[in-house]
């Protein structure tokens, strides 16, 4: 008769397949954490006009990954429409209605209001096949909000007045917009990352439309050129590429707590280059949104030990 051999204890990470594109997708976090500071160094520049000069390198660096890859480069703007709207809807829609939110609401509420998206990325993602979502996930990007909203408000009290209701809600849609595209690209996993050239290309050509149309143009002067190129190929360039990358095989509850590290690092960037000060509501943010990433991310690095 055979002896029964006992079994073993064996440690598995049921993420770790997710671990290489988490990190990946977390990379746009790190680049859009340099957004406030090259913009402050790109000048006075309107708002239609630096997306349009910005997204227009993003198309440069799409392009460049077609004629790397090979074939004919029109031949990754094949894509079915579905894909299309969502991929001008998230990068042009988000940044239209965030224009909006600005020119009819206070900055400081409309903004607070805007970066609901990594919140709602979160508690939203249960909806999506096969994913689960746990208390620390959702406790962790609260914190995370309550960390942001420091930094935003520099810990003053806020002022939400109803003659500014069409800017909050500019700025809402906003958030729905920009969580909405996020959390759907994982729908369209097959389509390749490259395929997001083309949204940055047609959210260059409408940007162009909407300066065109409604602002007058300033000429950037000398180093303002490099701020430029650099929000292009950063935070409004590689880093939608990344980012789609790792919404669609990474962790995307982990990936949205984490997106609040964002406004931290920007934070800690314009303090570094003399442009913001040190205070105590940036401490008290630290810790909330550091602590918020790590809880949110408890089952990204945990292993589950199964008998």
């Amino acid at each position: 008769m055979q002896a029964v051999l006992p079994l073993r204890r064996c440690i598995v990470n049921p993420n770790s397949n997710q671990r290489k594109p988490t990190l990946i997708g977390f990379t746009a976090v790190l680049m859009w954490a340099t957004l406030a500071l090259l913009t402050k160094l790109s000048g006075p520049m309107p708002p239609f006009q630096l997306t349009a000069m910005a997204f227009t390198v993003a198309f440069a660096i799409g392009v460049a990954t077609w004629v790397r890859s090979g074939g004919n480069p029109l031949h990754y703007l094949k894509l079915p429409y579905a894909v299309w709207a969502l991929g001008i809807t998230g990068l042009f829609g988000y940044h239209l209605f965030y224009f909006i939110a600005l020119s009819q609401a206070p900055a400081v509420e409309a903004s607070l209001v805007a970066y609901l998206w990594p919140l709602l990325i979160v508690c939203f993602s249960a909806l999506l096949p096969g994913e689960r979502l746990r208390w620390f996930h959702g406790a962790g990007a609260l914190l995370g909000f309550t960390g942001a909203g420091l930094l935003i408000t520099q810990g003053q009290s806020l002022s939400f007045e109803p003659q500014y209701i069409p800017g909050y809600l500019a700025a809402l849609v906003c958030a729905l917009i920009w969580s909405s595209y996020s959390l759907l690209s994982r729908r369209f996993g097959a389509i390749p990352t490259n395929a997001v050239g083309g949204f940055c290309g047609a959210t260059a050509g409408l940007a162009w439309v909407c300066h065109l149309g409604f602002e007058t143009t300033v000429m950037p002067q000398d180093s303002e050129w490099l701020a430029i190129f650099a929000l292009g190929l950063g935070p409004v360039g590689l880093a939608f590429f990344t980012w789609d990358y790792g919404v669609k095989h990474g962790n995307i509850k982990v990936l949205g707590a984490l997106s609040y590290l964002a406004p931290l690092f920007s934070t800690l960037l314009l303090i570094a280059a003399g442009l913001a000060e040190a205070t105590w509501s940036v401490g008290l943010a630290c810790l909330l949104i550091v602590g918020g990433a790590l809880l949110a991310s408890l089952d990204f690095f945990r292993p589950r030990i199964l008998e």
